[in-house]
């Protein structure tokens, strides 16, 4: 099966479940109008699209591992911002939740903002409101956000976190609003199966940053760019990816150590603060 017939042969595993469009495009969380398109082959279907699929009619690991071989046949996929401003940030925060719920680990390396699931409200909404957002969309938005925070309380996950000293710095938020985020890390950080590191600006390096980076189990890369979001799949470049997480973990300074260094940074925040 190349990646050219994927569309007729999810659509005629669908009919072999039994489950109807409606029900799978629900819990692949996207429009049927979209699983149509993808099963009649008028939209050829990226891999995420294939796995929330895959994963809402319900297949065997054996079916799910060949028809996940057709769909990383390109290994690299972008799509535009634009096209995902367009679908909608709330329903783009839905589909990451559902990558995240079929994750057992999820390795984070952020060099430009605090990780998504580690962000307040109040940074959340700075985040999007940049985008050009607001109103009634942003508020979903953000509420889409925090229904992704969720998944950092199952226990049965591993999250790893490793973000540069320069993001906790970033004045996104106002100095108070600073301080509560840098509180929210500092609190997610003790939670036994969530490990997050700072990359201290006065460490002597032997890599550079790139771009921030999301790694999902060994499957898959996120990267995001100024204009698109980039999936990688080959296990070739995912290595890569690894290669560079763990370089920049071995580097950062964690546990107790970590937390001194970010509560350096709070309370420098709540010193300018002070009227």
């Amino acid at each position: 099966m190349n990646r050219t017939q994927l569309g007729t042969a999810l659509r005629e595993l669908r009919q072999a479940s039994g489950k109807e469009a409606k029900a799978v495009a629900r819990g692949a969380v996207m429009s049927p109008s979209k699983l149509s398109k993808i099963e009649t082959g008028k939209v050829s279907p990226t891999v995420i699209d294939v796995e929330r699929i895959l994963t809402a009619i319900g297949v065997s690991d054996e079916v799910k591992a060949e028809y996940m071989a057709a769909a990383r046949a390109e290994a690299t996929e972008a799509t535009a911002w634009r096209l995902i401003r367009r679908l909608g940030y709330h329903r783009k925060q839905q589909q990451i939740k559902a990558l995240d719920d079929s994750t057992d680990m999820l390795r984070v390396f952020q060099s430009s903002l605090v990780p998504g699931l580690l962000q307040t409200p109040e940074y959340i909404r700075a985040v999007f409101t940049r985008t050009g957002i607001g109103g009634e969309q942003l508020d979903r938005t953000v509420a889409a956000r925090i229904a992704r925070q969720q998944s950092l309380y199952e226990t049965t996950k591993t999250f790893r976190f490793v973000i540069t000293e320069s993001v906790l710095r970033w004045r996104l938020v106002s100095d108070a609003m600073m301080a509560g985020q840098l509180d929210r890390i500092l609190s997610v950080s003790r939670l036994p199966h969530v490990d997050v590191r700072v990359v201290p600006l006065a460490a002597r390096q032997s890599d550079v940053p790139s771009h921030p980076f999301v790694i999902r189990d060994d499957r898959t890369v996120t990267v995001e760019t100024i204009h698109a979001e980039i999936s990688v799949t080959d296990p070739r470049d995912v290595e890569i990816y690894i290669r560079k997480f763990e370089g920049f973990a071995g580097v950062a300074l964690a546990s107790d150590d970590m937390r001194r260094a970010v509560e350096i940074i709070r309370d420098d925040f709540l010193r300018c603060q002070e009227p």
